[in-house]
């Protein structure tokens, strides 16, 4: 890419950088992410982050275009494709030319049918529960060069930072809701049977140790039993 085409890039990345400072939601800020690498590549390309989470659950998140979800649609089905790999196992995938493909030839061979001809993807994270790339597709062979991949490299980070973001949030608010409910329950035991705090707390530990079952879980039961 040319000067013009650096400073572009800049520009991108400082404006997604300060996006996620701001508060929005996680699929606002992926959005941004996969319009922003699309707007940036000279090929004509399509853009989607493929999360894979414990089952085999795949979930397309912020597609360009619908073709994103029908792509991983089939390689959830071959269990076989570039996203899958790049997802799990590698860092980095990248086929500069699905029609000569072997690693997935069934998924090439249904990427080609769908007009797609190379391909990149980034791994964004790996966890026990949840794993995840981003995601590039050109309708053209060989439009991924060391200057696309490069930039792709770099939004790809920021897409990490939005997804490890949004869980850690998902887990605060959990964590939050499961100490409102165990206080209410704590609360009710407190009542019903004129103990102290730290008495209830150890009749929900017991219940919840007996029953082998989680004490937010418990609390929450005590409250709806009332």
């Amino acid at each position: 890419m040319n000067d013009s085409g650096t400073g572009n890039i800049a520009q991108t990345i400082a404006g997604l950088a300060r996006n996620l400072a701001t508060p929005r939601t996680v699929a606002e800020r992926l959005h941004a992410i996969t319009g922003a690498v699309v707007d940036l590549m000279p090929s004509e390309t399509c853009a989607g982050i493929l999360l894979i989470s414990a089952g085999n659950t795949f979930e397309t998140v912020a597609p360009t275009s619908p073709l994103l979800q029908k792509l991983d649609s089939v390689q959830k089905e071959l269990g076989q494709g570039p996203c899958v790999v790049a997802a799990v196992e590698n860092l980095v995938v990248r086929s500069d030319d699905l029609r000569s493909e072997t690693r997935w030839p069934e998924f090439a061979a249904a990427a080609v049918e769908a007009g797609i001809l190379s391909s990149i993807s980034f791994q964004l994270y790996t966890a026990r529960e949840k794993m995840g790339a981003l995601n590039l597709f050109a309708f053209a062979p060989h439009a991924f060069g060391p200057e696309e991949e490069a930039t792709v490299e770099a939004l790809a980070a920021h897409a990490a930072l939005a997804v490890t973001a949004a869980r850690t949030e998902e887990q605060l608010r959990s964590a939050i809701a499961s100490r409102d409910i165990i206080g209410q329950a704590k609360g009710m035991l407190m009542e019903r049977f004129d103990i102290d705090a730290i008495r209830a707390f150890e009749l929900l530990t017991k219940l919840s140790q007996e029953t082998n079952t989680r004490l937010n879980v418990i609390a929450q039961q005590v409250i709806e039993r009332r």
